[in-house]
């Protein structure tokens, strides 16, 4: 199916409700929960709960007799009711997870993808899908794990009302479905090495790391996300054995990602250690017209200081000069007052005399 059905547009991704056609490994996780619960839904009436766009419901309505796809959003159901009025075996329907406009035990199969982290009515929400789900019926729910998705990556996602750990989900669920499959979804890069025929194939996990390559085991460590098989009967859980579940991306958008990612990274290192080259130049220029304007500085100083010496000098020689002149005045009035004219035709020799 497409994911991006024609003549309605597509809801806003707003972060809290994924919408097929949003970009990142957020698409990878929720089409292959819908993917890995096709299995239980063949001849199925089907529930899905919180079903948002309605993608998964009709992905589900591909296997099942019937599926009802029930969400808060009006907006939503609205939109799923447009987009997919062509399968004539799913409805939808607007109703809270607590209160479900459907029949006591009316239901083989109830699928409720990353829904319970986002309410805190859970036990009441787990009640409400025993009471709709038929004695033997079967519940596929999934939630984050909090360890994992939260703790290890110091994250807070503002839209969770209240993540559970593994111990958390085991009792509010086990509470009305004892029976329970566990299985751990994580997406990551993986090699899958596959037949062409397409017949029923046993699955075979092999979990590694770089490190210690030579070592492996047949579980996977520390899912990111629980995805959970419940029931009252356990023939009915029986009834699909486990199996290893893959969901590949043929346009292997996730590796082509972390490879832009990888040559991103690559080139702004590049451009890091080119500019921390120029920054390096740029500091040693700095340094070298800063000593420029120090050695300025000691150069006009030093010729400060001399222009000082020398007007030192000039006044000096014109405080002699002026004290000069005056004793030349004062000896030229005592020559005028005593020898009369005759001292007055040799004081130019006087003065001459004088200033030697």
């Amino acid at each position: 199916m497409s994911g991006e059905p024609s003549g309605s547009r597509p809801l806003a991704f707003t972060g809290e409700r994924f919408v097929p056609g949003t970009r990142g490994e957020i698409w990878v996780e929720h089409w292959h929960r819908y993917h890995f619960a096709a299995r239980w839904a063949a001849g199925k009436r089907v529930l899905d709960v919180a079903c948002g766009e309605g993608y998964g419901s009709a992905l589900l309505a591909r296997h099942a007799a019937h599926v009802t796809g029930a969400d808060l959003s009006a907006e939503a159901i609205e939109h799923a009711k447009r987009s997919y009025a062509a399968a004539k075996n799913l409805e939808f329907v607007c109703a809270p997870c607590t209160r479900l406009p459907l029949g006591d035990a009316s239901i083989d199969l109830a699928v409720s993808f990353e829904t319970v982290e986002h309410i805190r009515e859970q036990e009441a929400f787990v009640a409400e899908l025993a009471r709709v789900l038929k004695p033997d019926g079967v519940l596929i729910l999934s939630c984050p794990n909090k360890l994992e998705y939260s703790d290890k990556r110091h994250f807070v996602n503002e839209f969770h009302e209240k993540e559970l750990y593994r111990d958390e989900l085991a009792q509010l669920i086990g509470a009305h479905f004892p029976e329970i499959a566990w299985y751990g979804q994580r997406p990551s890069f993986y090699s899958v090495i596959a037949p062409e025929s397409s017949l029923p194939l046993g699955g075979d996990l092999i979990e590694t790391q770089e490190s210690q390559a030579t070592e492996a085991r047949d579980q996977l460590s520390n899912p990111l996300y629980f995805v959970l098989a419940a029931s009252r009967a356990r023939a009915s859980l029986d009834e699909v054995p486990p199996a290893l579940s893959v969901l590949a991306d043929r346009e292997d958008w996730v590796h082509r990602d972390y490879e832009n990612v990888m040559r991103d990274a690559e080139e702004l290192g590049a451009k890091r250690i080119a500019l921390e080259a120029l920054v390096a130049e740029r500091d040693q220029s700095i340094a070298a017209l800063r000593e420029d304007v120090r050695e300025s500085h000691r150069a006009k100083e030093a010729c400060d200081a001399t222009l000082a010496m020398r007007e030192a000098t000039i006044a000096a020689r014109d405080a002699t000069i002026a004290a000069r002149d005056s004793e030349i005045a004062e000896k030229s009035h005592e020559i005028l007052r005593r020898g009369g004219w005759r001292w007055w035709l040799r004081l130019p020799l006087i003065r001459l005399r004088l200033l030697k």
